[in-house]
């Protein structure tokens, strides 16, 4: 009996049961999607690290380097299962054509190495996670250049300079456990062995990679503590295979983050719906439950039968669902299986998502009897007496009509029944209001992160120009010559140079902790700080967001550093947002040891009149070891993978958007129109045209939607700005503010929103001239 009556409220209700049954489903769809994409990434991560055989500890080192010390280091050290020392040859963007690339690569942010396989463990793979290997002349090229520049195998890589020319053939693409993601500066190419040593002989800068596995992870902090604390070589950073995995993850695991956040604002306009819908069902059936009470049917078997609908359009919709995100699954998942590759799955993350569907449709049954909890409060006299629930109600709100003579009296009659009955209303406020935040928060966080403003989260100042050297050993010479350069050139307005140096550093533990520092001038190009400010003495220090969490730190705070080989005391005067360097830097006045430099910067500013690409071309030119970028092209060097996939997922919540709104106004106008069928028969009677009708609904729906959008845009520069901050902040920017492009955000996209409910709205009210009081019962 129960079956059959499910069927016929189906059969009854086709087209409110269709856009029940595509939200529910899309939220599976998505739930499932963003769970499979968590559990893809962590399962392919780990078959990457286990497949190239990751290094736990690595030091990078420019200069000269005695391997038989670092050899013997490792063997008296208990901690340590084996070690290698990897020469790369650093070689400059100028000197490099990948494939007839427009631009070579002479203004790349990027560092480019060049290095043989290696030979103990961390391999560079190829695409199919197998370790290359490649014969004289042949070249792997990263997979960050495979997408940028469109290189395919059989392309030819040159290297030149002006006494030397060499040219490669790519082979293959290198998967690289700690340089794939864009984020990080450093690209590894491999080539063989005989070319290698050619390299060498004519660009002689020459970095390495002094790397460590140990017996147990765990031990990680005391080897880094033994290592920092002896003499071996240490001009450049170190890095552990915590901040590899966090590196490669953070990507596509905000993206993941971001879908799944999504399936769940797609869950809650299906439960609302639903509470609408129930609503509306049991209003029109108040006698009925009344006389069923009054005949002993029990509560919820009662409850029983408006459930059960929903149980098996939820458990239908789950499944197609489910189903549907196995075919999409690899849509989502393609750039981790790019840059990650893939691994057979257990049987448990298998399970992940298959869990995630059936939590969706717990939470909708919870909400469909969570929502008729009203029957225990329905007494069978109080129903047969009223015969409604009250939901809908009269209009409570006196707006006067004949006091409204500017306005249409079909738009203050629509206006009237929006004000008097807003509850009706609710669902349709709502729906437009999650459709704005989720068309306005990716739109406005994507202008935000392709905006010179975003720089303020990388730790770095705003600058026209900015110029890299890397640490050598005429690294200090070359650095005061291009001081000297740019301090003599009338076409910079203002410049500032800085130095980063490791400096040793007390943690809470009474530890020493290597901590990454920039020195030099904050006052030309300022950061915007958290909290305090940029250091003004000597005793200064400002720290990034992560590394004040880290050292548990704050404003005011001292922290103990080893500089020149004695105990300073440096207060801590300011903290600052920095997504780069692993979140986990810090500024200071301090003077700089040439001796201890990792690298030099400097920022410079161009008057008006002169050309800023033109002076990074002219720049790029005399400073061939250094490597000169504008900020446009720094930013996106850096984010370009975020960013393409942000455009994609953007693209994506317009069209899901848009579509919802459109389907909810349908389905909204379509139940408010069989409810007021009566009203509507009357008005027609008595002499209203059916274009003045179509004008009061079209009222109706137009306001909840100015309204929706309204709320929506507040919402999106609040909450939404807050939820991307909270995301932003795993990499070290807690607090992202939204560079909001007015047009975009307060024309185009409401514009899109206002015509495809006008456009959703009339199609549904044409129906109305079918509406007479001849079809009334009486």
């Amino acid at each position: 009996m129960l079956i059959k009556m499910v069927r016929a409220d189906f059969r009854k209700n086709k087209a409110i049961t269709a856009v029940l049954f595509v939200f529910i489903m899309m939220s599976a769809l998505l739930t499932a999607s963003g769970t499979n994409m968590m559990a893809e990434m962590a399962n392919s991560l780990n078959a990457l690290f286990t497949k190239s055989d990751a290094p736990h500890f690595v030091q990078m080192h420019t200069g000269e380097i005695n391997h038989g010390e670092i050899d013997k280091f490792a063997e008296n050290n208990n901690l340590v299962k084996r070690n290698q020392t990897v020469e790369m040859i650093l070689i400059d963007g100028f000197n490099i054509d990948m494939g007839g690339a427009s631009a070579g690569e002479k203004n790349n942010v990027m560092d480019h190495y060049f290095m043989k396989q290696n030979e103990s463990f961390d391999f560079l793979l190829n695409l199919k996670s197998e370790i290359i290997n490649v014969s004289p002349g042949e070249i792997a090229v990263p997979i960050y250049y495979m997408q940028r520049e469109n290189i395919k195998i059989g392309d030819k890589v040159k290297i030149s300079s002006q006494s030397f020319q060499m040219e490669f053939t790519v082979v293959d693409f290198v998967r690289d456990v700690q340089m794939n993601p864009s984020i990080i500066h450093s690209k590894r190419f491999v080539v063989n062995e005989s070319d290698l040593e050619t390299l060498n002989g004519d660009f002689g800068t020459v970095e390495y990679l002094i790397e460590f596995q140990l017996h147990d992870l765990g031990s990680l902090s005391a080897f880094r503590n033994a290592y920092e604390s002896s003499s071996m070589p240490k001009e450049g950073p170190t890095i552990d295979i915590h901040l590899f995995k966090t590196l490669n993850a953070v990507t596509d695991g905000i993206v993941a983050a971001v879908i799944i956040l999504i399936s769940l604002l797609l869950g809650i306009i299906a439960i609302l719906c639903i509470r609408f819908i129930l609503l509306a069902a049991v209003e029109e059936d108040y006698r009925e439950i009344g006389v069923m009470k009054a005949i002993g049917i029990g509560q919820l078997e009662i409850k029983k039968l408006y459930v059960l609908k929903y149980a098996a359009l939820g458990a239908a919709a789950s499944i197609m669902g489910y189903a549907g995100s196995l075919f999409l699954n690899h849509l989502f998942t393609s750039n981790i299986t790019l840059y990650m590759g893939t691994a057979e799955k257990g049987a448990l993350l298998n399970l992940i998502p298959v869990i995630a569907v059936i939590l969706v449709l717990l939470f909708v049954l919870f909400f469909c009897f969570f929502t008729l909890r009203r029957f225990n409060t329905i007494t069978p006299i109080e129903a047969l007496r009223e015969g409604s629930i009250g939901e809908t109600g009269k209009s409570r709100l006196n707006m006067s009509i004949n006091k409204r003579k500017r306005l249409n009296i079909h738009v203050t009659i629509g206006l009237k029944d929006v004000l008097g009955r807003f509850k009706v209303y609710r669902l349709l406020f709502f729906v437009f209001l999650i459709s704005s935040f989720m068309i306005l928060v990716p739109v406005n966080f994507l202008h935000t992160i392709q905006s010179p403003d975003f720089i303020n989260y990388m730790g770095v100042e705003r600058s026209d120009i900015r110029i890299d050297l890397p640490q050598s050993e005429q690294a200090a010479e070359e650095f005061r010559q291009i001081v000297a350069r740019i301090g003599k050139d009338s076409d910079v307005e203002r410049f500032s140079a800085t130095a980063t140096s490791r400096f040793k550093v007390m943690n809470s533990e009474g530890i020493q902790e290597n901590m990454m520092v920039e020195t030099g001038d904050f006052s030309t190009f300022p950061l915007e700080y958290l909290k305090g400010r940029a250091p003004l003495r000597e005793n200064e220090i400002a720290l990034s967001y992560l590394n004040s969490r880290e050292f548990e730190k704050n404003v005011g705070d001292t922290m103990s550093f080893v500089m020149d080989g004695k105990t300073k005391k440096m207060v801590v005067s300011g903290i600052y947002q920095d997504v780069t360097n692993g979140g986990r830097t810090a500024k200071a006045i301090y003077p700089y040891n040439p001796d201890t430099v990792l690298s030099y910067k400097i920022s410079a500013d161009i008057k008006p009149h002169a050309s800023i690409d033109e002076k990074i071309e002219a720049y790029a030119g005399a400073f061939q070891k250094a490597k000169v970028t504008g900020l446009k092209d720094y930013l996106l060097r850096t984010f370009e993978n975020t960013i393409n996939q942000l455009k994609a997922f953007t693209v994506l919540a317009i069209v899901v958007s848009i579509c919802i709104s459109m389907l909810i106004t349908s389905l909204f106008l379509k139940m408010l129109m069989a409810k007021d069928r009566s009203q509507i028969a009357i008005m027609r009677s008595i002499g209203f045209c059916l274009r003045d009708i179509q004008i009061q609904y079209a009222t109706r729906s137009m306001t909840v939607l100015f309204a929706g959008i309204i709320a929506g845009t507040a919402v999106s520069n609040t909450i939404g700005q807050s939820l991307v901050s909270f995301f932003i902040s795993f990499m070290g920017a807690p607090e992202i503010k939204f560079v909001i492009d007015p047009i975009k955000a307060f024309l185009l996209c409401p514009l899109m929103l206002i015509i495809a409910v006008a456009a959703a709205a009339m199609i549904n009210l044409t129906s109305i001239k079918r509406t007479n009081i001849a079809d009334m019962n009486v």
